[in-house]
């Protein structure tokens, strides 16, 4: 800016003799220098009324402070400025709130102002553009996208409707535990195991009929889709990087996709193929098949010549992407972290344990209808996602100037709430750090009664987020994962390496998974095992 003032002065001295160029030039001045000035005016008020924030440095900002996990760099920054905390990821404004009430201001008061989900440069790509539905706009096709998830694609009737999918995989998982627990000295990869009855479940839901290859390619391509969305991009922060693909993520990404899009593409053509098949056999025998699974009701939906929104191809195939990467390593990760929990703490793996031999007993395996009836899981269950969300920040966007406790918000800025501090807000939670199902039992205190489902009520436990960016597999990951762990502790004894306790660090990404494989020996505790084995 100066520069150009300093040459548009030579020139105003060169043409000094002709003086309409010389009124012009003085104006151009004028402007440049009312541009600068405003500029510098705004930022300076901008700066003054932003929540407060630690010092940052030019072009990166903050980007020196943060270290993995990132929701605990958070927690312990804004110990220090305070429960809404503004930052400078390289370009990028940021605020973050970390306490239950900054967080309802935020969605109650802002809902409408914050409805946008930040899309990077690598989620944009596995979004096929804008016809995702976990990045997309907050538009027409988004909400309707939404109320058809809650409605139908996982909604309560369909999520009961394909419960033998999830049964099934339990039983392979029961069945691969059982085969290392009979010999001696046998080890279990439990986190390799859980991941791939995840993926396995998640893919069977979306389309029931693939063949088995399919699934163990998805696999692979949903652990390298997760690392890819959970990278730190400087593409997407910095300036200067735009563009460049200085780490070559976009690179990756590309290539990730192609191969994602052929196995979709197979998925497509075997469903469409099935589907043919199964109108042909209802037409002969005049009969109507009620067995759908996601991908049905989505092709229904897009053949639907009256639909609200019309769904594409590259729609469905967005979608299948968010469904299977955002359900698999979530659930895995969660049966994990409870599990290691209660090896942890024994006594609570005692009561877990006793409750569902006196429900269930052990002549069958314990399952998703039994949930009900363990009030004490459901609490252990509570209490891991309290302790450990899959997913540790919930990430907005501001569409507009918001006002938040007297402090600007401009348009433009990434919003995290850190759920993962919320769950351990000590102002709220009596020993937030210890692991206590009984907080969530029948008089134990505050949590009594709450429900994790109801993030926009209660602020203070929201492991799936809330308002309309609000996890809409909830409903799903209430049911499936504590029916998993209930069969993996009612079924065996687990014990891991030496006598000191289950190791917890978190590793970072886009889910907060454990850092390190969780190796366990399994016994057999029920004798004879149950005939569905």
């Amino acid at each position: 800016m100066v520069a150009m003032e300093e040459q548009v002065t030579s020139m105003l001295a060169t043409n000094s003799s002709n003086p309409v160029l010389s009124v012009v030039l003085a104006l151009m001045v004028a402007a440049i220098t009312a541009m600068a000035l405003h500029h510098l005016i705004y930022s300076w008020r901008l700066h003054a009324r932003l929540p407060p924030g630690p010092t940052s440095l030019p072009v990166i900002g903050h980007l020196h402070l943060l270290r993995p996990p990132v929701h605990r760099t958070f927690h312990e920054l804004a110990a220090r400025a305070g429960p809404l905390m503004h930052i400078r990821l390289g370009s990028t404004h940021c605020v973050v709130a970390s306490t239950a009430e900054v967080a309802g201001e935020l969605i109650r008061g802002h809902e409408g102002a914050i409805s946008e989900r930040p899309v990077t440069a690598v989620a944009r790509q596995f979004a096929y553009g804008a016809a995702g539905f976990a990045f997309a706009p907050y538009n027409a096709h988004w909400r309707f996208m939404k109320r058809m998830c809650m409605s139908e694609l996982l909604g309560p009737r369909t999520v009961d409707l394909l419960r033998p999918v999830r049964r099934a995989g339990a039983v392979s998982l029961l069945r691969t535990v059982l085969a290392v627990a009979g010999s001696a000295g046998g080890e279990v990869d439990l986190t390799r195991e859980l991941i791939r009855l995840s993926n396995t479940s998640m893919i069977r839901m979306v389309a029931s009929t693939v063949p088995g290859s399919v699934a163990g390619e998805a696999q692979e391509l949903v652990k390298d889709v997760a690392e890819l969305v959970g990278a730190f991009n400087a593409d997407d922060y910095i300036a200067l990087c735009r563009g460049w693909d200085l780490q070559g993520l976009r690179r990756r990404a590309a290539a990730v996709h192609r191969r994602f899009d052929a196995l979709l593409e197979e998925i497509l053509t075997h469903k469409e193929e099935a589907r043919a098949a199964r109108n042909d056999d209802d037409k002969k025998n005049n009969n109507s098949s009620k067995h759908k699974d996601l991908l049905d009701i989505l092709m229904d939906k897009a053949e639907d010549e009256t639909a609200e929104v019309k769904l594409t191809r590259d729609n469905i195939k967005a979608f299948i992407i968010d469904v299977v990467t955002a359900g698999s390593d979530t659930s895995a990760a969660m049966v994990e972290w409870m599990l290691a929990e209660l090896l942890n703490h024994p006594e609570s793996m005692r009561k877990v344990v006793a409750e569902i031999d006196a429900v269930v007993g052990s002549n069958r395996i314990a399952g998703e209808g039994d949930l009900p009836r363990l009030p004490y899981l459901m609490a252990a269950y509570k209490e891991t996602l309290r302790l450990h969300p899959a997913a540790p920040i919930a990430h907005r966007q501001s569409s507009e100037e918001m006002l938040v406790r007297g402090f600007a918000v401009p348009p433009g800025t990434a919003v995290f709430i850190n759920i993962w501090a919320i769950g351990r807000d000590p102002a709220f939670w009596e020993e937030p750090l210890e692991f206590r199902p009984e907080r969530f039992m029948p008089g134990g205190g505050a949590a009594e009664g709450l429900d994790p489902r109801a993030g926009g009520q209660q602020f203070q436990f929201m492991p799936f987020g809330s308002g309309r960016r609000g996890c809409p597999g909830m409903g799903l990951a209430m049911q499936s994962v504590p029916a998993v762990l209930a069969a993996l502790v009612q079924c065996f004894h687990w014990a891991g390496d030496g006598d000191g306790p289950i190791d917890m660090d978190e590793s970072d990404g886009l889910v907060c998974a454990r850092k390190q494989p969780l190796v366990l020996r399994p016994t057999p505790r029920l004798n004879p095992f149950p005939a569905v084995v």
